[in-house]
């Protein structure tokens, strides 16, 4: 049986509601979202397999939690890059980018070069709150990830995906499967259309708000932050 999923609407009422009663700020869970991520790019693929990450963020929270991932990666012995063309003025974003620029992190301008430089790719460009159409300059970006045979692992959705409904019909996400997906908090609708490795990370959830949004959460093992789940049936791997 398919496990229970977490559609878009549920998963922005879940993020207000940690945000006002939960007590939990935007910058807490970025730093939660994005520590998951990175160790779930250390369960793909660690540093001994090849140190240098690429990772594409967008210009919103899930940019934000690959920015978050870039800068655990980097004192896990990792040397990533970050590909960052659409760099908002909110304040929170900017701290994220001097965090990385104090520790030498190189941001990168051409996606395509960076590409072949590196080991492994992170899709942190679009999450769950993506709809329309993918503007420029992601479209390259995203047809590039398909394109490729380095690990890609996309966060909460491969970008472009519709969080319902799975991969795009058209358009550059068309038949972009990557290797891996981090779902963050709970898995959206998409995943029954994914086949890849699935982790889930999310470890800060309480019993109260899991019971409210009829989450199936994972039993995390020791101070891991993310599960390595099935793709199809959501049981623990």
């Amino acid at each position: 049986m398919a496990f229970r999923t977490l559609s878009a609407k549920a998963a922005a009422d879940l993020d207000r509601e940690l945000m006002s009663s939960g007590g939990f700020s935007i910058d807490q869970l970025m730093e939660l979202a994005g520590l998951s991520v990175s160790q779930a790019v250390y369960r793909l693929h660690p540093p001994s397999k090849g140190p240098k990450v690429l990772i594409a963020c967008g210009p919103g929270n899930n940019g934000g939690d690959g920015l978050v991932a870039a800068r655990h990666l980097y004192h896990y012995k990792y040397q990533p890059s970050v590909y960052y063309p659409k760099q908002p003025k909110n304040e929170l974003y900017q701290r994220l980018t001097i965090q990385l620029k104090d520790l030498g992190i190189p941001f990168v301008t051409d996606f395509h070069a960076a590409l072949k430089e590196t080991h492994q790719v992170v899709d942190a460009i679009f999450g769950f709150s993506f709809t329309g159409t993918v503007r420029e300059p992601f479209p390259a970006v995203i047809q590039a990830l398909k394109e490729t045979t380095l690990p890609v692992l996309s966060v909460d959705a491969p970008s472009s995906w519709d969080i319902e409904n799975g991969p795009p019909e058209d358009g550059p996400g068309k038949g972009f499967h990557p290797d891996a997906l981090i779902s963050l908090t709970a898995p959206k609708p998409l995943v029954q259309h994914f086949s890849g490795r699935h982790f889930i990370g999310g470890r800060f959830v309480s019993p109260k708000i899991a019971e409210k949004y009829e989450l199936d959460l994972p039993e995390y093992t020791g101070v891991d932050q993310v599960v390595e789940v099935d793709a199809k049936t959501g049981e623990k791997l």
